[in-house]
């Protein structure tokens, strides 16, 4: 005992400074060939990324500045983030985290490979911890499900969000024309009967027209205004005649392509779902391109922007043939990336740049450009948004359904007949094997399936978030425990401690098939003195007062003296950790062959928290009689958590709700005070007759 309180003590003075913000130099370690780390641009310690031409390629920064979301420990996950200029992820990696899971449970391994999932991804895609539900949608606007971290996924929930708030801050401060939410797409169930009368009346296609006076206009008093003789000719003939288009939506598409072209548009949607292919259709005299224009590539006379913000155009490689009943002239496909913020649905402008050359020989260009504004109506688009992820604690509600909705039941069952049915239970002549059955699912389904061993951790870390002025959001990652949480509180004010110590705890109910064992294979029973159990109950308090000193004074450290408690190995874990912490749960397991539930009742800074929470109670729901204590001592003995004082009374504080006392209180043949009783009544009968 004297070695396992010195451990205590160990663990209980672990303090572990917090890390400081990671130098330039430690950035650039992460920062691999051909980028170059830049300078830093502000003061949340954003740092910009550079090519090997010193040009802008992206930015790096740390997620704890920018996005501090507490985690189960209190403290934020702060990880390193690189995005390319186009708001992509180059890496994400991790550089400091205390998640209890991850500190010593699992290890880091599994984290790591979690956020390897991010490479490649851009900012502006629905993301998502967890799997599908039915069909996902799929096509340009399904969601995007990264793969959780089995018994961790709350944890890396957490360090989701942690890495898209950090990301879509700098996306929004620095990476203008970057679309910081989820792009609108084309709706692929959309269908109408459409033609070009159609298209034109309902201004899906837009028409521009430029005249050669327009032109000239706008060379007017300059070197290169008499240097277009046609347009100086014929004043009134279009110089450009210009017709534009949406492609994205099937039924423009199909009214205004070939088959041949529109079987090769659905196979460019295919391999490029998030660009928006766009139609010009050039019939007058400016033709789109240059002499030197290279297929695939941005045409040089030809750009957009939309909200004041450029809009990248590219061609999209595709040869273009019209359906008959189209203006004949120069037809092309340019694509734009909605990923970048380019909304179709929305005004939009076009720019043409008309040039002229002044001189045959080295001739100086002039430029003027003209820009059309067009749009697309919404009806052939989806919802601006897509189909975006639930917010966080709904996702994990989602993810979760089954195991809440078991543990519903089992709650919906055991609670009710606790507390409407406690005599008549505790009254079965198969009480024990029912316990026990219930304590099995406490430990196959509650601990080891579903995750729900409850720990003082969450509590400290609500603690420290308060203190902190932080979010306490993180109980809603994880909705099973924060569902123990709530009958754990509700058992508070119906019977103490009891209800969770006694039914819910998945580590207890461990200890307790420990002492079956014990009993089933004749090991002696090991009770301490009356006077020292007593004294080692006060132990569990003074741990928690040195979890409490911990989060207040060196809060790095709670994850190390957190450890004085075996959940995590035993439960989260199954044993499968370090030697040491494999031997700390296990011992307690073997201890309680031969002490009953020495970790509950002595160390368990949860059940003193527990404890605590028990002078909500509002009841005596344990029955007493005047004889109890005295002369009758029969409960008090056989209590095995020595919750009964000598006078009778129940210290609820320890009570675990084993209703061992209650099934002798009810029990003509084994409490003292009712044998008594009816020996009374006998021998009166006797003395009538």
């Amino acid at each position: 005992m004297r070695a396992l309180l010195l451990s205590f003590c160990l663990m209980l003075t672990a303090l572990v400074a917090g890390a400081a913000p990671l130098t330039p130099d430690q950035i650039a370690a992460y920062v691999k060939p051909p980028l170059l780390l830049g300078e830093q641009i502000d003061e949340t310690g954003v740092f910009s990324l550079i090519d090997v031409y010193g040009k802008p390629a992206g930015y790096v920064f740390e997620t704890e500045p920018l996005a501090p979301l507490p985690g189960f420990s209190g403290a934020p996950v702060n990880l390193l983030v690189m995005l390319d200029a186009s708001g992509s992820f180059i890496e994400v990696r991790l550089i400091e985290q205390n998640e209890p899971i991850f500190v010593s449970g699992l290890g880091v391994a599994p984290f790591e490979q979690f956020l390897e999932q991010y490479r490649g991804l851009n900012i502006a895609t629905p993301m998502v911890v967890g799997t599908p539900y039915g069909n996902s949608g799929g096509g340009a606007s399904a969601l995007t499900y990264l793969d959780g971290v089995t018994k961790a996924t709350a944890s890396v929930r957490i360090a989701h969000e942690t890495v898209l708030a950090a990301s879509l801050a700098v996306a929004r401060e620095r990476m203008q024309g970057i679309a910081t939410a989820p792009p609108r797409a084309p709706d692929p169930d959309h269908d109408e009967p459409l033609d070009w009368a159609a298209l034109v009346a309902q201004g899906i296609a837009s028409h521009h027209v430029v005249s050669n006076a327009q032109v000239q206009a706008g060379f007017e008093g300059t070197l290169w205004a008499g240097d277009d003789a046609q347009a100086l000719a014929d004043p009134q003939a279009p110089f450009v005649d210009l017709w534009i288009l949406d492609l994205g939506p099937p039924a423009i598409a199909r009214a205004v392509l070939s088959a041949q072209t529109l079987e090769e548009l659905q196979q460019f949607q295919t391999l490029s779902p998030h660009d928006e292919p766009i139609l010009l259709i050039e019939t007058a005299r400016h033709g789109l391109v240059g002499e030197d224009f290279v297929r695939n590539t941005a045409p040089d006379l030809i750009s957009a922007e939309q909200g004041g913000l450029p809009v990248a155009l590219r061609d999209a490689d595709l040869f273009v043939e019209l359906a008959p009943g189209l203006p004949e002239g120069r037809a092309m496909i340019l694509r734009a990336d909605r990923r970048l913020g380019f909304d179709p649905a929305s005004d939009w402008d076009l720019t043409l740049q008309v040039q002229r050359a002044h001189g045959s020989f080295q001739p100086v260009i002039g430029a003027r450009s003209f820009s059309f504004t067009h749009a697309t109506p919404e009806r052939f688009f989806l919802s601006e948004t897509g189909p975006t992820a639930l917010p966080p604690w709904q996702e994990a509600l989602r993810g979760r359904a089954f195991d809440i909705g078991l543990l519903t039941i089992f709650l919906g069952l055991l609670i009710p007949a606790l507390l409407l049915g406690q005599s008549r239970l505790a009254g079965l002549r198969a009480y024990v094997p029912l316990r026990l059955g219930v304590l099995a699912v406490t430990l196959g389904f509650v601990g080891w399936w579903a995750q729900g061993q409850l720990s003082v951790v969450t509590p400290l870390a609500v603690l420290r978030g308060a203190l902190d002025g932080g979010s306490l959001a993180f109980l809603l990652y994880d909705p099973v425990s924060l569902l123990l949480w709530g009958a754990a509180v509700l058992g508070f004010l119906l019977w103490g401690r009891g209800l969770f110590c006694g039914w819910l705890c998945p580590y207890g109910a461990m200890q307790e098939f420990a002492h079956h064992l014990g009993r089933g294979l004749h090991l002696p029973r090991l009770p301490l003195p009356d006077v020292w159990d007593r004294r080692l109950k006060w132990v569990k308090y003074a741990v928690l007062v040195g979890l409490v000193a911990v989060v207040l004074l060196a809060p790095g450290g709670l994850e190390t003296a957190a450890e004085v408690e075996p959940f995590k190995t035993a439960i989260t874990t199954f044993f499968l950790r370090e030697w040491c912490f494999a031997l700390y749960a296990g011992a307690w397991i073997a201890l309680s062959m031969v002490t009953f539930k020495g970790f509950c009742r002595y160390v368990c800074p949860l059940g003193a928290l527990m404890a605590i929470g028990g002078l909500l109670r509002m009841r005596h729901w344990i029955p007493r009689r005047p004889e109890c204590g005295s002369p009758c001592q029969l409960c008090r003995v056989r209590c095995n958590y020595r919750a009964i004082r000598p006078g009778g009374e129940i210290d609820y504080d320890e009570c675990f709700q084993c209703l061992d006392c209650v099934t002798i209180h009810d029990s003509p043949n084994q409490c003292v005070p009712l044998i008594l009783a009816r020996r009374r009544t006998t021998q009166g009968r006797q003395n009538l007759l």
